[in-house]
């Protein structure tokens, strides 16, 4: 056998063997894809939902370089690149879920679009590498990100993503490689067709995408154990901590205050003839005034401050560092929101009493400053509801002394 003949089997046979792997890319692209899409429906976890769509982005994008070579090539390449870097954004686009964040659609729109008009310039018809600068780049940006975020994933249940975090990086820098000698020696290079080529990179994103999919599991359970722990800890209506949760966080913090040499204020607050609204307006109606408080308690206080639905149209704040004054003045923020805030037509928004009080006397526990403020909150009623009333040093003596007795 002559050696033109020789180096024309040669690269069939490199032709054959980049054929077979991305055929079996695909294959398995479709099976992961129709197994995390049965686990979207069930758990409805936004990461999933984002690691189903990139799934989907991969394997038309692959199914699309397969046309490379045909007459088809005009369109496919292009869309190929568009489409395996959509899918990259994606990924990343699912790891910021996990940290309770969002892309934004420019984001995620840049690369591809970056790609598309690369590619399209390219001469897409006869460079099989059309845009491949490019789409290169963009590969490398979109899953460095993921990688990022997925390392400072906050997980109390397991440390799989760090592993998953290092997978994505070492993507990445599988990609970054590629694109330095794509840049440095062009496709055609012997490192690069022997190192980068469709054929080695299509092997690597197999193995990658099996094992971050097992990982995603994993990701996964943990981002529905937190849901589950959120919704067992909040109020379903207002979205505020219920009472046994606000309990007892605002127990911890106010022992770390102490110990800190400082205290806390709490507020009581209590919707004024809040029976009536239901009565009169529907239960609907009440519904929209108690988010509508709970709305107005959120724009007015700290993040590090502690809201609570305590029972009822009953709620309760806790303000670390907090001096009364400053409490009622918050509470007297928290009415002016509830008056502006634009109630259903035909509707009125209840107001509001409260009782307020701060950590006196030194060392008082959380249970003792509810008492007080309970007090102080049956002092605002009987002085005629809608306004604040603080407890003072005497009313804390008073309880003291029967709590004593």
């Amino acid at each position: 056998m002559s050696k033109p003949q020789d180096d024309q089997l040669r690269g069939l046979d490199t032709v054959l063997d980049a054929f077979s792997v991305r055929v079996g890319l695909g294959v398995v692209t479709v099976t992961l894809l129709v197994l995390f899409c049965i686990s979207f429906q069930r758990t409805r976890s936004p990461y999933a939902g984002w690691w189903s769509l990139a799934l989907l982005e991969f394997m038309v994008g692959n199914a699309a370089f397969l046309l490379n070579g045909t007459p088809h090539q005009q369109w496919a390449n292009p869309v190929g690149n568009i489409l395996v870097v959509a899918g990259a954004f994606s990924v990343w686009a699912g790891a910021k879920t996990l940290r309770d964040r969002k892309a934004a659609p420019w984001q995620l729109a840049i690369g591809p679009a970056v790609t598309a008009v690369a590619s399209v310039l390219d001469s897409p018809g006869t460079n099989v590498w059309s845009g491949g600068f490019v789409y290169l780049a963009m590969m490398t940006a979109g899953i460095a990100l993921a990688a990022y975020d997925l390392w400072f994933i906050k997980s109390s249940h397991s440390q799989v993503h760090k592993a998953l975090s290092v997978a994505a990086g070492l993507l990445a820098g599988y990609y970054l490689g590629r694109w330095l000698v794509f840049a440095l020696e062009g496709p055609s290079s012997p490192t690069f067709t022997t190192y980068f080529g469709p054929a080695p990179s299509a092997l690597i994103s197999m193995v990658l995408l099996v094992t971050v999919s097992f990982s995603m599991t994993a990701l996964t359970s943990d981002q529905l154990i937190k849901g589950l722990k959120e919704r067992a800890d909040r109020d379903h209506l207002t979205g505020l901590l219920n009472r046994g949760t606000f309990l007892d966080m605002a127990t911890t913090e106010l022992h770390r205050l102490q110990s800190a040499g400082s205290g806390a204020a709490i507020v009581l607050a209590d919707l004024d003839h809040f029976k009536a609204v239901n009565d009169e307006f529907g239960h609907g109606a009440g519904d929209k005034a108690l988010q509508a408080f709970a709305e107005a308690c959120g724009a007015s206080v700290r993040s590090t401050d502690l809201i609570g639905r305590y029972g009822g149209e009953e709620f309760i704040l806790f303000l670390p560092g907090a001096t009364q004054d400053r409490a009622e003045d918050i509470a007297a923020e928290i009415s002016r929101r509830m008056a502006a805030t634009p109630a259903p037509e035909g509707v009125a928004f209840p107001t509001i009493s409260y009782g307020v009080t701060s950590s006196i006397p030194a060392g008082a526990d959380v249970k003792f400053m509810i008492e007080v403020a309970d007090a102080a909150l049956y002092s605002a009623k009987a002085q005629g509801r809608n306004r604040i009333v603080g407890a003072d040093r005497h009313q804390a003596a008073i309880i003291a002394d029967e709590a004593r007795s």
